[in-house]
């Protein structure tokens, strides 16, 4: 799964930008925003807000496609891995109602 480096792939053409164009903007070179692109390589979290902003897009919107693959990662190879994420998903929602309150 490699919807985070697909989809910076696709804005990233979307906007006619060049490889290189992104990838000095996150200081690394072109050859590892390649490697991102095609989920070889895990773009830093840090990264987000300077990808969001050169791509025009919302930084939680990439955040929650970076966070998607980074669970996936963890999860994939697990026999009860959508049960694991039910669950996680559950403890989640309570966290939130208990800030909420």
């Amino acid at each position: 799964m490699n919807q985070f480096g697909e989809k910076i792939k696709e804005l990233r053409e979307q906007k006619g930008l060049l490889q290189k164009h992104i990838a000095s903007r996150l200081d690394i070179d072109t050859p590892m925003l390649s490697k991102i692109e095609r989920g070889e390589r895990k773009a830093k979290r840090q990264q987000l807000p300077i990808l969001a902003k050169a791509l025009s897009v919302d930084k939680d919107y990439l955040l929650s496609l970076w966070l998607a693959d980074q669970v996936y990662d963890v999860v994939k190879d697990e026999n009860m891995a959508l049960k694991a994420i039910q669950v996680a998903e559950e403890e989640i929602k309570y966290e939130i109602t208990q800030k909420i309150k």
